[in-house]
């Protein structure tokens, strides 16, 4: 096999990584689905071992809970999960927003407008999952713009919990696609005017709002 292709093959177990992975983020596999290594290997075309060392490392993310003989349980997401992401979304935000906007970097513009127009275009096409990853790096944009390293990385950890609990949301409350999108709008606004008090009560009420999923996937 050249260097080329190989690399174009990622090993079993990333292959199987990634499969459950984004079936998890995605919904695809729903909190309180059981996962079996029969099936992972069957639908991902690789032998038991390699899944069971993904499935592992999984466990390790707090995604899935493994069950001997039995199988993978994905967890759902709990109402405690979605409360501490909320409150460490709010602290890292919120700062992240009075930081940047008083001398808001013209390149931050330019990323927020090209994030506004992909998420547009993914709500156009009913694409939950990548309206909830365009969503997130909207957020991610702002952080990394206040130069905090240690925060952005921070926030970056949480990088699967929101998307998982983005697309969740999206699920429940299918307005809330639009409604993301004119809160982004705003906030996009504020930050461009150099209104502080105004993008930092935007923020809180978009981000708290997903506290209210806890209510029906408690």
């Amino acid at each position: 096999m050249s260097a080329a292709a190989a690399t174009k093959s990622p090993p079993a177990a990333e292959r199987v990584y990634l499969h459950v992975k984004a079936g998890v983020l995605d919904r695809s596999y729903e909190g309180g689905t059981l996962l079996t290594e029969g099936d992972l290997a069957e639908a991902v075309g690789v032998s038991r071992t390699p899944v069971r060392e993904a499935l592992l490392r999984l466990e390790a993310e707090g995604l899935l809970k493994l069950y001997p003989k039995k199988g993978a349980l994905v967890l759902p997401v709990s109402a405690q999960e979605i409360a501490d992401v909320v409150e460490t979304r709010l602290l890292v935000e919120q700062h992240a927003v009075a930081k940047v906007v008083g001398a808001v970097p013209a390149r931050l513009i330019d990323r927020l407008e090209e994030s506004l127009a992909e998420q547009r275009g993914h709500a156009a096409t009913g694409d939950l999952a990548a309206f909830a990853a365009a969503d997130r790096s909207f957020h991610a944009e702002i952080v990394r713009a206040a130069g905090n390293r240690i925060l952005a990385h921070l926030y970056d950890q949480l990088r699967d919990r929101q998307l998982r609990m983005g697309v969740a949301t999206m699920h429940a409350e299918p307005s809330r696609v639009a409604k993301n999108i004119a809160e982004h709008t705003e906030i996009l606004e504020a930050l461009r005017g150099g209104a502080a008090l105004t993008a930092a009560e935007i923020v809180d009420r978009h981000v708290s709002w997903v506290k209210t999923l806890a209510r029906g996937e408690s």
